[in-house]
């Protein structure tokens, strides 16, 4: 029998209000734009609340970064199975990042991280260090599908990731986070999900 869910307790239901306020007003204001001051009011606090979670702006960004990276982490690990079709097991994988992708929070969260870390190359490569790892789960998937003879070997695994989430990212994340695009809605998730899979497969796939 499931444990019914404690209530959060007025120090975490305080953090959380700060980090939606925060992400609020440097997605508005940009890192520099944004005040400590600012966020403090936007969240219903005292400034001293603000510092009593975050020492600074840049620990607060910092863990709105983490909140990003923690959404990442949301995806189930994608286990290969020599025994069911390739396609199929691409296309579960997709359909979960696909959901990510579409979730209004991630695509806030993912502009605020963007915007500050084209003017911050260290804050850059500690990032996308993270989101390296995470999609370490694919790169893992394609190397054991390479070593079961069913996917060509001639580009390395973390290469033939790059390939098959640079084309999902190509339409259901950079027109949002670039251009302000609408999420794909249901009809065009399964369209982009069947038509990347496809062309990943018809190019690296060497048996179904």
């Amino acid at each position: 029998m499931n444990q019914p869910k404690r209530p959060l307790r007025l120090t975490d239901r305080k953090r959380a209000a700060i980090l939606r306020a925060a992400v609020a007003e440097f997605r508005e204001l940009g890192f520099a734009g944004t005040s400590m001051d600012r966020v403090a009011a936007a969240a219903g606090v005292s400034k001293r609340t603000v510092y009593n979670h975050f020492a600074s702006k840049d620990e607060l960004f910092t863990a709105i970064l983490w909140q990003l990276w923690e959404a990442s982490q949301s995806l189930d690990a994608l286990a290969y199975d020599p025994a069911r079709p390739m396609r199929e097991q691409l296309l579960a994988f997709v359909a979960q990042k696909l959901r990510l992708l579409s979730d209004a929070s991630f695509i806030d969260l993912s502009r605020v991280a963007m915007a500050e870390l084209v003017h911050a190359p260290e804050r850059a490569r500690v990032m996308m260090g993270k989101l390296a790892e995470k999609e370490e789960g694919l790169a893992t998937w394609i190397r054991a599908a390479q070593a079961d003879g069913r996917l060509r070997d001639d580009i390395a695994p973390a290469d033939a990731t790059h390939q098959l989430q640079g084309m999902v990212k190509a339409f259901a994340f950079w027109p949002q986070i670039a251009m302000g695009a609408a999420p794909l809605d249901a009809s065009a998730q399964q369209r982009v999900m069947h038509d990347c899979v496809d062309m990943f497969l018809a190019v690296r796939a060497l048996t179904p």
